[in-house]
């Protein structure tokens, strides 16, 4: 066994900050989870909006990034290059799953569902909310596709804030928008002591409730 293995192997953290249990939760999950993510900004976590997209393509390959939630309706929105690794996945699989993992609460939420393109305004009006050199970044980068070096990323970068002036308006990218994952089922995770975590799940019931069950951790 080398060392590093021996490192990994010693690493433990026991959770004991809170408990989870099904009485205590609301009959909502989506209520349920503004109630953790608004306990999450108020602790100060570093990127409580900050959640790991798992796609998979055709091929049922799957892959992970971190993404920003940028707005909850009946989904979970995100903004990104539609031809980016992750675009592409979901054009061929339109279904997702989401992880918040909020460190110094010990919890974590799961979400899976399928994935809907947003319409061309809410993607339109979105872009033009962000920083003007986030636009511009959005515009100058062939997201995912393979580049000679950063320096000729840079150039088009610094020719496009040349092209489009702060103040003006830089043209939102026919290929750059958001997503909605629409979830069909949710999981609640709370650190306990001993491994002996607490997990709830919620998944469609009849007329538009949702049944809630206790997993094993």
């Amino acid at each position: 066994m080398n060392e590093q293995t021996k490192i990994l192997e010693q690493l433990r953290k026991d959770y004991k900050m809170a408990t989870l249990e099904i009485a205590d939760v609301n009959p909502n999950p989506f209520l349920q989870f503004q109630s953790w993510f608004h306990q999450a900004t108020e602790s100060q976590v570093l990127e409580p909006s900050a959640m790991n997209l798992s796609t998979s393509n055709a091929s049922g390959r799957p892959s992970g990034r971190i993404v920003l939630l940028k707005g909850i309706d009946n989904g979970f929105i995100f903004y990104t290059n539609y031809n980016s690794r992750k675009g592409n996945e979901l054009k061929s699989n339109p279904f997702a799953a989401l992880t918040f993992f909020w460190d110094n609460l010990e919890r974590q939420v799961r979400i899976e569902g399928k994935v809907e393109v947003l319409d061309e305004a809410t993607s339109e009006a979105y872009f033009h909310s962000r920083p003007y050199e986030s636009q511009i970044a959005a515009i100058a980068s062939p997201q995912s596709e393979v580049i000679s070096d950063r320096t000729a990323l840079e150039t088009e970068w610094s020719e496009l804030k040349a092209k489009y002036k702060e103040g003006g308006q830089a043209p939102k990218p026919a290929h750059w928008g958001g997503y909605r994952l629409l979830p069909d089922y949710f999981e609640f995770w709370q650190g306990r002591r001993s491994r002996m975590h607490d997990r709830v799940i919620y998944e469609p019931g009849e007329e538009n409730n949702w049944l809630i069950s206790r997993l094993a951790p």
